[in-house]
């Protein structure tokens, strides 16, 4: 059943002229069969659910279904663009491509963008608004280019109408954007408008929320459908229990949102999309249940808020548990409002069959900078409770650090690398058993399907992103929106989080930059100010001497020297005085002396 929802959508169709269609672009292969009408679409996502959104995409009915980096491009009419959008659970925005360019230069930028006929799309009383990503040594700051493509935009019509359409950052009518990689630019329309991971369910969120979009790839790829009940034990506010919940009603997650930027396209066709919005032909009942814990009660009270904006509160049961004293069976009976609802929920008979152990998801919390021993001692308890009560399950932790997976104890039947906002984390797959290993392998049984076992295998999987030059094929699927285009644009950025690196001594040093100037202008690494000379003395990097009080060459912190007297002598002067009585033209530096033949002392 469908959850209740305040989202409308008109059926009156816009009477304006339609867009033109979409030109192929240049540097993209002609398909056998296409169909007349389709446009080329690209689909955004985090890096490792790309084949996750490619499956997606398949199953909608997408035609030439490409896989890149952080995108999937694909073929498709209207419908399929408004499918997209509506249904895909792993894409953050759904791009249209209308123009790809060579740009070396911000002439070529201006240039491309004004050889588009931009009255199909804009009218002096529309407004619009440019969003540009861009890695590219020519160009060092992206804004840069999105003026560069406002102003081509803006003369184009004023030269033509003699007015200019108006730019507004928030609510626009039309949405551009325009990346660059080294010199290949790709302009695109948004027809998402605000990503696609702000469903519309939210009401509010803890301090570091699970990203929508990526909670539902991570149910996708363990397989989720709703066969069986689930338990996230660190559930926060409540993100992978309500995606959980909309994959196995089979409910679009769009089906919250009030609006998507391609309604204000000039050929949206208002009565095409309120007859995707209505069809709930998808849609399936769900006969098990989702139970959320969490030991903040801010949190529980948060996740029940967003369960209930969500209408499946039916179907979700939060509370609030500290998963250190408490066991992770029993579950919670499913609540009275749920089962007289539903049908024949409960038999007097004893099942014939043992019912399986719930999907257990979590993302437990992980300190982004600092392992503190109560974080540790946590990640220990995890895996000892997953050791002990959850054999013959399978248990599936997201989380960031080496050192809390170690805490874990347990040996992962898939590693896969992922992103959370800006953070690399990793999701670790565990099938668990009784037992020991070495037995359970003994008894031919294995924790790695055949398919896991070809993943695992497979070279560089956590190092590719970074270090992997690009290939022909994989260009041909990343040439649009490629974030590291080779080796070299990458190493000049800096990881997530980490401002600065150690230098060629050890200190701070800023990245890219292995040396800074000294007080004295010489170069020094940094975090090391000063250095020591050839006596121990400090000296600035790149000054081995200073000069003393006689203007002699001098160790750093030794003004004077020792005479071969024993006296004490600047630097530079070999300790000898010049016409003194007794010693002829040169003396050792003393105040007093015997003269020669004489045996009392005179005056120097």
């Amino acid at each position: 059943m469908r959850p209740d929802t305040e989202t409308t959508h008109s059926n009156q169709q816009q009477d304006v002229p339609p867009a033109q269609d979409t030109t192929t672009l240049p540097g993209r292969r002609e398909h056998e069969g296409q169909a007349e009408g389709e446009s080329t679409f690209i689909a955004k996502t985090f890096q490792g659910l790309e084949p996750v959104l490619a499956e997606e995409l398949t199953r909608l009915g997408a035609n030439d279904i490409q896989i890149g980096r952080r995108m999937v491009s694909f073929t498709g009419s209207k419908e399929m663009l408004y499918r997209a959008n509506f249904c895909l659970r792993t894409a953050i925005r759904v791009l249209k491509p209308i123009k790809q360019f060579r740009a070396c230069s911000a002439d070529d930028v201006y240039d491309a963008v004004s050889a588009i006929d931009w009255s199909q799309w804009l009218t002096p009383q529309t407004t619009f608004a440019v969003d540009s990503v861009v890695y590219s040594n020519e160009f060092r700051h992206s804004k840069f280019v999105a003026y560069k493509v406002k102003d081509a935009i803006v003369d184009q019509l004023r030269k033509r109408t003699g007015e200019r359409p108006n730019v507004s950052v928030t609510n626009p009518d039309l949405q551009l954007h325009i990346h660059i990689s080294d010199y290949d630019a790709t302009l695109a329309l948004d027809s998402s408008g605000e990503s696609l991971h702000r469903r519309g369910y939210r009401q509010e969120s803890v301090a570091a929320p699970l990203n929508e979009v990526l909670a539902a790839g991570i149910l996708l790829m363990t397989g989720w459908h709703g066969e069986r009940d689930l338990l996230d034990p660190f559930c926060g506010s409540g993100t992978f229990c309500i995606e959980a919940a909309l994959i196995a009603r089979g409910i679009a997650p769009g089906i919250y949102r009030k609006s998507y930027a391609f309604q204000r396209w000039p050929d949206y066709d208002a009565d095409l999309f309120a007859a995707i919005y209505n069809d709930d032909s998808s849609e399936q009942p769900f006969n098990h249940h989702i139970y959320g814990r969490d030991i903040e009660a801010k949190a529980v009270g948060i996740a029940r808020r967003n369960v209930k904006a969500a209408g499946l509160a039916r179907d979700i049961t939060i509370m609030q548990a500290d998963f250190r004293e408490t066991s992770l069976m029993p579950l919670l009976p499913v609540p009275a409002t749920a089962a007289d609802d539903a049908e024949d929920t409960v038999s007097s008979e004893q099942p014939s069959e043992p019912q399986p152990l719930p999907l257990l998801i979590t993302n437990p919390p992980y300190g982004e900078r600092l392992m503190s021993p109560h974080l540790l001692e946590l990640y220990h308890t995890i895996g000892t409770r997953l050791k002990r009560e959850w054999a013959g399950g399978e248990a599936w932790v997201l989380s960031m650090h080496e050192d809390c997976f170690r805490e874990i104890g347990l040996k992962p039947s898939l590693r896969t690398p992922l992103y959370n906002g800006a953070l690399e984390v990793e999701l670790r797959k565990y099938q668990l058993f009784a037992g020991r290993l070495s037995e359970h392998r003994a008894a031919g049984h294995d924790i790695k399907t055949d398919a896991e076992r070809r993943e695992m295998a497979r070279p560089h999987r956590f190092k590719q992103r970074h270090n992997e030059e690009p290939t022909d094929d994989t260009q041909q699927g990343d040439h649009y929106f490629n974030r590291y285009s080779n080796k070299e644009a990458y190493q000049a950025r800096r990881p997530y989080g980490k401002p600065f690196g150690k230098d060629s001594e050890g200190g701070r040093r800023s990245f890219g930059k292995p040396f800074t100037k000294d007080s004295e202008g010489g170069r020094r690494p940094y975090g090391k100010p000063f250095a020591k000379d050839s006596e121990g003395g400090r000296r600035p990097y790149g000054k081995p001497f200073a000069k003393d009080s006689e203007g002699g060459r001098r160790s750093f912190g030794k003004p004077f020297a020792k005479d071969s007297e024993g006296g004490r002598r600047p630097f530079g002067k070999p300790g000898f005085g010049n016409g003194k009585p007794g010693f002829g033209n040169s003396r050792p530096h003393r105040p007093f002396d015997k003269g020669r033949g004489r045996g009392g002392r005179k005056q120097g």
